[in-house]
């Protein structure tokens, strides 16, 4: 296939394109092309932004992963329209030129989060469920969807409702391991909260399944089958790096420390994967101990 891929640079984009380089012909947008292009190789096109694009119905599909980290700094009101606009205004502009292409790609995938349902308890949430409570990451996830889904009369559209990415390098597990370095790693609030999760090969892997997978559209929930709770991750994660797991780091601290943002470590949802799952997709790490003993 030839993709078009925002976000290329980052931890899902970067691996994916390492995975399929021999299988596709990838065009890349980045806002540091020579960076860019230093990371990923000269197999790969890179581009300044979506507006150099002449023809997007030149690409047999459209990868949309861009996006400011959703955690690397404190959620100030500069900063959430820095997650917004990053987000939005990338997906409304592909949005529009797959709707004014004489002939559009075969297929939209484009980036969402598990932050769509918003704060839950340990019930099983599919992609048939919404949000009981409306916060930033609903609102930022619900507005996210909805500009995917203005091409979807045009092509199809499949929107990555994705949760922890687990990676050797990078992404929310690097932040994790450290306290465990130092001896003082433990769980977070209550430590009941539920955590869905996915390794990095999964989440490539069901990409490129959505991408083969004509009858596959609308939301799919990118997580492993096994969520479990804080504390239950936090264990297995000390026992995977043979480290203690003694410290409970209070709920009042992590607010103190991270502002709202704390809200995405002290609220969760037992999403599961019912839609990859029903299509016949196989994890190849289905449990967290599996995913953090290849990972950790």
């Amino acid at each position: 296939m030839k993709i078009l891929m925002t976000g290329g640079t980052g931890l899902i984009g970067s691996y994916f394109i390492k995975k399929y380089a021999d299988q596709h012909q990838f065009t890349v947008t980045s806002r540091s092309p020579s960076k860019a292009q230093e990371q990923l190789g000269d197999s790969v096109q890179v581009l300044e932004s979506v507006d150099a694009i002449d023809d997007i119905g030149s690409f047999d599909a459209v990868i949309n992963l861009q996006g400011a980290g959703i955690a690397d700094k404190r959620w100030t009101e500069q900063r959430k329209k820095v997650l917004q606009d990053s987000r939005w205004q990338v997906t409304e502009k592909l949005s529009e030129m797959i709707n004014a292409a004489d002939k559009a790609p075969q297929v939209f995938i484009s980036g969402s989060a598990i932050g769509y349902y918003g704060p839950r308890d340990s019930k099983p949430v599919d992609e048939q469920a919404s949000a009981e409570t409306v916060d930033f990451a609903v609102k930022l996830c619900q507005r996210w969807e909805q500009l995917a889904l203005a091409a979807q009369d045009s092509t199809r559209v499949v929107l990555l409702r994705t949760g922890v990415v687990l990676a050797a390098d990078g992404g929310a597990l690097d932040k994790m391991k450290l306290p465990y370095k130092l001896g003082l790693g433990g769980p977070m609030g209550s430590g009941e909260q539920m955590m869905s999760w996915i390794h990095i090969e999964d989440m490539v892997r069901a990409i490129e399944f959505l991408l083969q997978h004509d009858e596959v559209a609308g939301p799919v929930n990118m997580t492993a089958p096994g969520p479990v709770t804080n504390k239950a991750f936090s264990r297995t994660l000390a026992s995977v790096l043979n480290r203690p797991h003694v410290f409970k780091v209070p709920a009042f601290v992590l607010k103190i420390a991270m502002g709202e943002m704390s809200n995405m470590v002290l609220e969760g949802q037992a999403v599961v994967p019912d839609k990859l799952r029903q299509h016949g997709f196989e994890f190849h790490y289905p449990t967290v101990r599996q995913a953090l003993s290849d990972v950790a």
